[in-house]
């Protein structure tokens, strides 16, 4: 799933000719901050088509040295600053959410004629909630809000029983596992079924690329099938590159975008150890087949965890969705567009990538990915 081409990359924006690799932290180029404007721009004018219905006329774009915040609406000279921090500290995302923001603000002034409007007021507020924008003076989306109570000790949970999922014994292993999934299945059919206020959010997991593949196509799917979020591919602006790309956005509660991130980065993961290994034996004709292979090993995992969702039906847990998630994804992309890919030729690599994503028991620990990084991506054991 992923925004239609209403929303699409923007198309506008060229790629820097020849810009030198720079400092992962250090300042932009002149260069790339000229093509990350013209990206900006066409960003700007996407958004206004299917946010706005093209009801705002193009603002000045500039990018400032400001330090004290990350975006503002400058009326009086019809101008959207960005700080340049933000695009070279902060994802692309971010920095839509950031541009989001302060366009609220414009249609706020130009297009309902609110001049006299607090600035964050009701009128607002109204927009941004119609949007699915993070109307909060910062400017800065929200992953949503932190789990406290009742959904912090959901997760803790959870984390316990993954941690038994790590056990060297097979069976004890799996049904750990499945106690965890069974109890975010019965804990979100309670939230659903309940008149609580719930709050989603959203966050980009993975790596930018310049474009999905099927492993990673299969992965978004296992996790919004199984993890209760809704997954959808986005174009970005890789900035420190000069080049478009694409990233995978999770919508969802707050307890379960962790839940989610974490096996995401989990079965990403151990795809790739899985594959070193398979490779290291020898069975692997060359790295061309690492795709079809990974693909495999997703389809293996998702096959069993299909097997046990029907464990779950026959014991009268059924999830229909979320309704209110749904309505969250539409507005924050009202024009989608569902495509269906033919996936890579079933070869023997695939086979034996299947059988070896069917043992996979998901399990907690420090997850250590393709870039190397290792953190803890669920609450700690307390006690």
């Amino acid at each position: 799933m992923e925004p239609s081409n209403r929303q699409s990359p923007p198309a506008g924006a060229r790629p820097a000719r020849r810009a030198a690799r720079p400092d992962p932290q250090g300042p932009l180029s002149a260069e790339l901050e000229t093509a990350a404007l013209r990206a900006l721009r066409r960003t700007w004018a996407d958004l206004n088509a299917c946010l706005f219905q093209d009801r705002l006329r193009p603002p000045t774009l500039e990018l400032t040295d400001d330090r004290s915040r990350l975006g503002a609406w400058r009326r009086d000279s019809r101008t959207i600053a960005l700080a340049r921090r933000l695009l070279a500290e902060h994802g692309w995302g971010t920095v839509v959410e950031v541009l989001k923001h302060e366009m609220a603000h414009q249609f706020v002034d130009e297009a309902l004629g609110l001049r006299d409007d607090a600035a964050h007021g009701p009128a607002f507020r109204k927009v941004c909630e119609e949007r699915a924008i993070d109307a909060r003076a910062a400017g800065r989306p929200s992953p949503g809000t932190p789990p406290t109570g009742t959904r912090e000790r959901v997760l803790e949970r959870v984390a316990r029983l993954l941690a038994l999922a790590e056990s060297p014994n097979e069976h004890e292993a799996r049904a750990a596992a499945a106690a965890a999934q069974r109890l975010m299945l019965k804990y979100n059919i309670e939230e659903v079924s309940s008149a609580s206020q719930r709050n989603y959010g959203f966050r980009h997991v993975g790596r930018v690329s310049g474009r999905t593949d099927e492993p990673r196509r299969l992965l978004a799917n296992i996790l919004s099938e199984h993890y209760f979020v809704e997954a959808i591919w986005v174009p970005v602006w890789r900035v420190r590159e000069g080049k478009r790309g694409v990233v995978l956005e999770l919508c969802g509660r707050a307890e379960n975008l962790e839940l989610a991130e974490y096996v995401h980065s989990f079965l990403e993961g151990t795809a790739e150890r899985l594959w070193s290994e398979y490779r290291a034996a020898g069975r692997a004709r060359g790295n061309a087949e690492r795709r079809t292979f990974l693909a495999g090993v997703m389809a293996g995992c998702a096959e069993t965890l299909r097997v046990q969702g029907s464990a779950n039906r026959e014991e009268g847990l059924v999830w229909v969705g979320d309704r209110d998630l749904r309505g969250y994804l539409r507005r924050r992309y009202p024009y989608i567009r569902r495509t269906r890919y033919a996936g890579p030729r079933r070869t023997a690599a695939w086979s034996d990538g299947r059988a070896a994503g069917r043992e996979i028991v998901v399990h907690r620990g420090i997850h250590e990915g393709p870039a190397g990084g290792a953190r803890p991506l669920l609450p700690a054991h307390r006690g």
